[in-house]
């Protein structure tokens, strides 16, 4: 059954009747440029074939109940005064929506979500989440807003209410991205390009089984090593606002103004953000085996400088390098856990599977879950009203 048909029918089960829309937003990959974005840099993710569906219908009254059908879980609050509740902390995504997308158009509404996105492995359900709340009550309340505008209303959403310190690329390519195409994206001034992904490869996405307990926390601590990275290089260079703006040869001419393990992290996003600018070159070339070292520089990179690598992820990327037809793997997302991203040569992705999958459950004990992805479009309506 597909995932609009399964959010109907949860909507059903949960308030009765029909909904008068369905919505969907995609899960993401992110191929390269990871910790960049919230350093103003530069990012090339794609949206991916899994998603999260909403199911909306208006009621006459401010208040929004809200069904979970992945958790079996209900929330109801008002829609001027949502709050925090421990209790259901999934519900904090649609509430954060609800708290930024306040306008006079804004009403009472029932709600049914859905999602096949294995939460908390890296894929970014979160942003799936606050795009298919906030793409399906625009549509349901007749607001205009545009792509950008509702990625940076997402992004604030997930800051201010859920309290996680994300950047824009999570929500960016949830909204806009295309079928067939990596998203290239310039996270200070969301200029962005769409670049075509050779029918040739798959990008296949290695579940590593492995928690991010950590990741919310060690998240928050690299971005504030990060702005310590700044304020520390700006003693030289006063002119720069974020790591984005220093380049290799400054950062290799003042990395003696910054402590460890500040200096490894500042120097893990200078150089990725080069390998993200060197990554759009070699793909508008379709330097396919050339991109593909670069996500294992990135790989390494985040292992040695940024650590937010772990045993599981790195054993995975050694078993990817191990067969013929992998061109590039990386880990992806915040870290700690989650998911690693492998290019992998269409022909090659039965035995990718076959042997990855054997030797990671050996080595670990863990069943691994691997997908292979279609590039998928952004956030859309599966419905009108």
């Amino acid at each position: 059954m597909e995932g609009a048909e399964l959010v109907r029918e949860a909507f059903r089960d949960a308030f009765g009747g029909e909904p008068e829309l369905i919505s969907r937003a995609p899960g993401r990959v992110n191929l390269i440029g990871e910790h960049t974005d919230y350093n103003e840099g530069f990012v090339l993710p794609v949206a991916v074939d899994r998603a999260v569906w909403v199911a909306l219908r208006r009621r006459e009254d401010r208040r929004a109940r809200v069904y979970s059908a992945n958790f079996g879980q209900w929330t109801e609050f008002d829609v001027d005064s949502p709050r925090k509740d421990p209790s259901v902390p999934w519900a904090d995504y649609p509430k954060g929506v609800v708290s930024e997308l306040r306008s006079s158009k804004l009403g009472g509404f029932d709600m049914a979500i859905w999602g096949d996105m294995p939460l908390g492995a890296g894929l970014s359900s979160s942003a799936a989440i606050e795009v298919s709340v906030a793409f399906g009550l625009a549509s349901l309340f007749g607001m205009e807003v545009n792509g950008k505008e509702m990625a940076l209303l997402c992004q604030r959403a997930e800051n201010r209410f859920v309290g996680v310190q994300c950047g824009i690329m999570d929500q960016f390519v949830a909204v806009l991205g295309k079928r067939g195409h990596a998203l290239f994206l310039d996270c200070r001034d969301l200029v962005y390009e769409h670049v075509p992904i050779s029918e040739g490869v798959s990008v296949v996405v290695c579940n590593s089984g492995v928690s991010r307990e950590l990741a919310s926390s060690a998240y928050n601590e690299r971005r504030a090593q990060c702005e310590e990275a700044v304020r520390r290089v700006r003693e030289a260079l006063p002119e720069i606002g974020a790591l984005r703006d220093v380049s290799p040869e400054e950062f290799e001419a003042y990395k003696h103004l910054l402590p460890e393990p500040i200096g490894r992290r500042a120097r893990h996003v200078v150089y990725e953000n080069m390998r993200v600018l060197s990554s759009l070159e070699l793909l508008r070339r379709g330097d396919l085996k050339g991109f593909g070292r670069l996500m294992y520089e990135s790989h390494r990179s985040l292992k040695e400088d940024y650590e937010v690598s772990g045993p599981e992820l790195d054993l995975l990327v050694e078993l990817a390098s191990s067969v013929e037809g992998t061109l590039g793997a990386r880990l992806t997302g915040a870290g700690f856990g989650g998911c690693t991203v492998n290019l992998v040569e269409r022909e090659a992705v039965r035995t990718f599977e076959e042997f990855v999958g054997r030797e990671y459950e050996a080595r670990t004990g863990i069943r691994l879950e691997v997908y292979v992805c279609e590039v998928s479009d952004g956030a859309k309506l599966e419905e009108g009203i």
